[in-house]
Order: C-alpha cells, then structure tokens, then sequence
C-alpha cells in the first residue's frame, strides 16, 4: 500500500491568518482579508487566431478572451487575459493535470504553457467597504460604471504590482500578488482597512 502523500506547502502568509482574521471590519463598513492559498496558475501564451488555439479552448471549455480586462470562465478554470497573445488560466483543479491538458492542447504550435502556481498567492478582500480600501492606493476607476464583476487587469495596489480581479458584486476582489510581494501587499492592506472600524466621518 502507498504511503499517503503529505502537502508539505506553506502559503506566502500563513504567518499572517492571524492577522488578518483580526482586521476583519463587520456591519455596513464591513470589509474582510483572507488568503486563498495554492490557486492553479497556468501562464498561456498562444496565437489567438490559430488552431492551437481553438484546441486550447476546447480543452477549458471556455473561448480565450479577446480584450483588455475581459475573463471567461468555465467549470473550475477562469482565464483572464494578460496581453494581445497571453493569457492566466486560475483553476480549482490540479496544477499538473491542467498544464499537462494545455500542452497537449497547444502541440507543436507556436507559444507556451508554464505552471507559474508557485509565483503568485491570491488575497481576497471583500465587503461593502472593499472598493474604498482598494481605492487608497490603486489607480484604477473601481466605480461599477467602470468595473464591474468579471473584470481583470494588471494594476497596482500602494507600490505593489498585481492583477486585480472582480469576482461578483458584494464586492470581491481578488489579488495576485507575486509571492514575495505578499507580505507586504497584505499589511498594506490591513492598515488600510483599519479605519473602517469607527464611525464614518460626516
């Protein structure tokens, strides 16, 4: 009989589950941080307009998106678009498997599949007070008329680069950091939530 396997990982900001569950902000300026840890993260790079790519999106089930900011989503795989020729694919399912599934997809054609799961963490913020934390040091135009659910870019957040993702209306927010980032990403934004506790100032 196998030995089972032991998930020997530790997440970017295990030290920090303690802190952050401690900022979290509750009732109508409620705002929340936590960690989703050890997300497939599949970096694709394909010609759009090519059979590969086609291939490629059979096997998500779900076609590349086209535009800046544009998601597309299937099952467990969301992918966002990264440039004209690139691509994230974040999936609930095994790293392994999805890469394995994605090269076999892309063949011989032009272009890359490579497991980059290690090289980011994903923080989740969200509540009612999400969108005002963010707005502190992000550049973007987070207003709904301009952001809204289902959209990802690369941006910003204080001084350190991530793609932000929507992810519904509450709103959530979804952060992805490079992993030696994170801790500080994260207590950036846990001193930022901070003055949602008291009352709003008139």
């Amino acid at each position: 009989m196998a030995e089972p396997t032991i998930d020997a990982r530790v997440s970017p900001l295990a030290h920090l589950e303690e802190r952050m569950r401690a900022a979290t902000v509750t009732g109508a300026r409620g705002v929340t941080l936590t960690e989703w840890p050890f997300v497939t993260m599949v970096n694709l790079r394909v010609a759009p307009a090519s059979e590969a790519a086609d291939r490629i999106e059979k096997s998500l089930g779900a076609p590349l998106p086209r535009e800046c900011g544009h998601t597309t989503t299937s099952g467990p795989h969301t992918i966002a678009w990264l440039g004209p020729d690139e691509w994230l694919v974040l999936s609930q399912a095994d790293a392994t498997a999805v890469a394995t599934e994605l090269r076999e997809a892309l063949g011989g054609a032009p272009g890359s599949v490579v497991d980059v799961s290690a090289n980011r963490t994903t923080l989740e913020l969200s509540g009612p007070a999400a969108r005002q934390v963010l707005e502190k040091g992000c550049p973007l135009d987070l207003h709904p008329r301009s952001f809204a659910p289902g959209k990802a870019v690369s941006t910003t957040v204080g001084p350190v680069a991530v793609l932000l993702w929507q992810a519904d209306d509450t709103p959530t927010y979804r952060l992805f950091p490079r992993s030696s980032f994170a801790d500080y990403l994260a207590r950036w934004l846990i001193d930022a939530m901070s003055e949602y506790r008291g009352p709003e100032v008139p």
